[in-house]
């Protein structure tokens, strides 16, 4: 499957309603969600043939939806219910989900307030978002000149398929280079996140963390942050310079693809994945695939 065109592959994606073959999944080429994205979208992971907190993934999708200005034509039970025939259709345990909303085609222009609203519901199998080898001892990151924007000139708190333009600009510029990935900045100049994950920091003991406030807070960073407070470790969430970056011994990204990845460069800054970003790695997987962990205390 790997390397294999997203359009070129076999089985059935939920879509409006019912599922149809992989391959008639398609959408017009004028539809309003390509052309001026109107189109939100979820990023999720099922292990053992469950969606890792898929009631909180449904849920930011609507309100992302909300947040664009539309409804979606579902309601959570109905899609939640979709992700599992899904799996099953597919006989997928450990896959990937990609569940995605967008305007349709009656309407061509900036006002497209009477469009059809779809819902499609798509999953494939997908191992580490980053090289393995190269995760366990830290990815390398550069530092994008793109900025997340001011959360007055964007709908920061969606998670819509537009504000990932300046996310493709930087990782591609980054993999250019020889990087896995990039660090963004915000628009003051501080530290906001990577092109698809949240970043963490260690000193001391203590880990830090930007404050979400124009960037998308995320459902792991969230998992992550509770994990980390029920080992009785600080969590420090708050604004934090460039320059900070010399002091902090680990650093880490966190997201639904990325899950828990050391991080071992940023641009000039230097960290060694540490034991508390193990003990997180270890806690997270714990957290998404209990019975695997059970096995693994076991043997």
């Amino acid at each position: 499957m790997a390397g294999q065109p997203f359009d070129k592959r076999d089985g059935v994606i939920w879509m409006d309603g019912k599922f149809v073959p992989w391959g008639d999944a398609n959408v017009h080429v004028l539809t309003h969600g390509l052309h001026y994205a109107s189109c939100v979208f979820e990023g999720e992971r099922a292990y053992g043939g469950e969606v890792f907190k898929l009631a909180e993934h449904t849920d930011r999708l609507i309100e992302s939806g909300r947040i664009l200005g539309f409804q979606i034509p579902f309601s959570a039970d109905e899609i939640n219910r979709a992700h599992r025939e899904l799996l099953a259709r597919m006989n997928f345990r450990d896959a990937y989900i990609r569940p995605v909303a967008w305007r349709g085609s009656e309407m061509m222009g900036v006002s497209a307030q009477h469009n059809t609203i779809h819902l499609a519901i798509a999953a494939w199998q997908w191992p580490s978002y980053f090289d393995a080898e190269q995760r366990l001892k830290g990815i390398r990151l550069d530092i994008s000149e793109w900025r997340r924007p001011d959360p007055r000139t964007i709908p920061s708190k969606a998670k819509a398929a537009g504000l990932y333009m300046i996310c493709t600009l930087s990782k591609h510029a980054a993999e250019n280079k020889g990087y896995a990935d990039a660090l963004m900045f915000d628009w003051r100049g501080r530290i906001a996140e990577a092109t698809g994950a949240n970043v963490f920091f260690v000193k001391e003991g203590k880990i830090h963390t930007p404050d979400p406030d124009c960037f998308l807070n995320g459902i792991t960073r969230q998992t992550v942050v509770a994990l980390a407070k029920a080992r009785g470790i600080e969590v420090a969430e708050r604004a934090i310079e460039p320059e900070e970056m010399a002091g902090f011994e680990e650093c880490f990204l966190t997201g639904t693809a990325a899950e828990v990845t050391p991080v071992s460069e940023i641009g000039p800054y230097r960290f060694t994945p540490g034991a508390i970003t193990k003990l997180l790695m270890d806690d997270y997987t714990a957290a998404v695939q209990p019975k695997a962990a059970e096995q693994a205390k076991a043997s």
